[in-house]
C-alpha cells in the first residue's frame, strides 16, 4: 500500500518545493494540497476542524496549483494532487489548461482531487449557486475532460457551454488526468464517482468496510470495471491497525495528514511517519 501526505501549506509554513522534495526523498508516494481561494469573514468557521488543522490554515492557504507547479520543478517521482479543489468555483477553460500544463510539466504526475465545498459565502463570492454546486462541478469537469481528450472540443450543458475550441497542451495521462471526488459516503457521491471520476477520497476513512461494496456495485452498474476504481482515504492520522485494515479492504493508497508549521516541525512529522512506509 502506497503512503502519501497532505498539508495545509501557508505563507508561514514550510515552502511547497522544499516539502515535496523532502517527502519524495523519504519515499512518500504522493502529495496533496487543499484549496480555498479566500475565507469570508461572515461564516468563517469550518463546520468541524480535524486534528492538525486550524482556522488560520484556511485563511492563509497557498494556491494549490501554483504550489504544486513549484513542487513539480524539484521532484521526479512523487504524485502531485489537489485535496481538494473546489472545481465549481473555477472557470473550466482556464482550469483545464492549468491542470493539463501541470500534468505536462510533471510528466503525468498530477491527480485532480475535487469536491463540492461547505462554505456558502465562499461559493457565492464566485457567483456559484451553492445548492447547484454538484451539478455545476459535474459540467465543469465534463467540459475539462472534453478539452483534455479532443483536439476540437465542445460542450453544451445547462451551466457550461463551449463552442468547438482548441486547447493545448493535452495531459500526459490519457484520455484525462486521474480524478477523485472527496466527500462522505452516499448514493449521490457514489453516482458522481461512477459518472465522471476515477475514484473516491473519503476524509479519514471511517466506515470504509460498509461503503466500499456499495461504491463498487454502483461503479459496476454504470458499466465500469471496479478493478479500475481508486479509493484513497485522505487526511488520515495513522496507526498500524488502521493501515492494516485499509490494506485488508484492498486499498492501495492512503494519505496521511501533516500539520502545517515551520520546516523543522513538518520534517519531524515526515520522519515520524516514515516507518509506515515500510510496514504498509
Amino acid at each position: 500500500m502506497d503512503i502519501g501526505v497532505t498539508a495545509f501549506l501557508t505563507d508561514l509554513a514550510m515552502a511547497p518545493d522544499a516539502f515535496a522534495r523532502a517527502a519524495e526523498e523519504r519515499g512518500y508516494h504522493s502529495l496533496y494540497l487543499p484549496e480555498h481561494t479566500h475565507l469570508p469573514v461572515a461564516g468563517a468557521s469550518p463546520p468541524s476542524l480535524v486534528d492538525g488543522v486550524h482556522v488560520e490554515d484556511y485563511r492563509r492557504s497557498l494556491d494549490p496549483f501554483t504550489a504544486l507547479a513549484a513542487a513539480a520543478a524539484v521532484t521526479d517521482r512523487i504524485l502531485l494532487g489537489t485535496g481538494i479543489s473546489l472545481v465549481a468555483q473555477h472557470d473550466p477553460i482556464v482550469l483545464a489548461k492549468q491542470i493539463a500544463t501541470l500534468d505536462h510539466l510533471s510528466a503525468g504526475r498530477f491527480v485532480l482531487g475535487m469536491g463540492y465545498g461547505w462554505n456558502r459565502q465562499e461559493a457565492a463570492d464566485h457567483g456559484v449557486d451553492f445548492d447547484a454546486r454538484r451539478a455545476i462541478a459535474r459540467e465543469k469537469v465534463l467540459c475539462m475532460q472534453a478539452l483534455w481528450e479532443r483536439d476540437e472540443a465542445s460542450f453544451d450543458g445547462h451551466w457550461v457551454k463551449l463552442p468547438p475550441s482548441y486547447s493545448w497542451p493535452k495531459p500526459v495521462q490519457r484520455p484525462r488526468v486521474r480524478t477523485l471526488i472527496g466527500g462522505g459516503a452516499g448514493p449521490k457521491l457514489f453516482e458522481a464517482v461512477a459518472d465522471y471520476a476515477d475514484g473516491w477520497m473519503p476524509i479519514g476513512g471511517a466506515g470504509m468496510g460498509e461503503a466500499l461494496p456499495q461504491l463498487r456495485r454502483v461503479f459496476e452498474e454504470a458499466g465500469r470495471d471496479p478493478k479500475t476504481l481508486h479509493v484513497v482515504p485522505f487526511g488520515t492520522i495513522p496507526d498500524e491497525g488502521k493501515l492494516e485494515h485499509y490494506a485488508s479492504l484492498g486499498i492501495t493508497e492512503v494519505v496521511l495528514r501533516v500539520p502545517s508549521g515551520r520546516e523543522n516541525e513538518m520534517l519531524g512529522v515526515l520522519d515520524d511517519y516514515a516507518h509506515f512506509l515500510t510496514s504498509a
